[in-house]
């Protein structure tokens, strides 16, 4: 099974648990608990190679989880999570499987994912009212990912799905170009 394959179905089965009325954790929550774990995960070498190696015994590795779980206070789904992908040794999945986890959130909680590309860092005031005039436009919550590339001169570049939304200058400056050369 190509690992896609196996990240959707994990990412599925952990976002039916978290999703469920009275589930002990919000979706957000577990998202941003094992993102602070792939973190970990992916800090530490030894760690990595530790959890992976099937050389050591699952109880080790669980025990190493519970460890830093504790210390990360991840809930009770989370590592239960965790141990689930240690016992199907898929635990060297879990970034793709978190990445996966957070697409199928969004698509089940109705928010849309903007890919937003501006000249400089945008401060946070920017951010807030691109994000509002994003929600508008879309008619949903919108989580936004940036990126900076130096060579606009300013202004932005918003992608959702395959809708581009060119606020660069740019972006301004080739549509004028257009409506002069039309006029002409």
């Amino acid at each position: 099974m190509p690992l896609s394959a196996v990240a959707t179905r994990y990412a599925n089965a952990l976002a039916d648990v978290v999703t469920l009325p009275g589930s002990t954790v919000a979706p957000q929550q577990a998202l941003t608990q094992l993102r602070a774990f792939v973190s970990a995960l992916q800090g530490s070498l030894e760690l990595h190679n530790a959890l992976v190696t099937p050389a050591v015994p699952g109880s080790r590795k669980k025990a190493v989880v519970a460890r830093i779980a504790d210390r990360l206070e991840i809930s009770k789904v989370a590592r239960n999570f965790l141990y689930v992908l240690i016992d199907h040794r898929r635990i060297g999945s879990l970034p793709e499987i978190v990445d996966t986890f957070e697409q199928v959130l969004d698509r089940r909680l109705e928010i849309e994912r903007a890919e937003v590309i501006s000249a400089d860092e945008l401060s946070e005031a920017q951010r807030e009212a691109l994000r509002a005039k994003l929600a508008r436009l879309t008619g949903k919550e919108v989580r936004m990912r940036f990126a900076i590339d130096g060579a606009l001169i300013g202004g932005v570049i918003a992608r959702i799905g395959s809708t581009v939304y060119d606020g660069s200058v740019r972006g301004q400056l080739a549509t004028l170009g257009r409506r002069l050369g039309s006029e002409s």
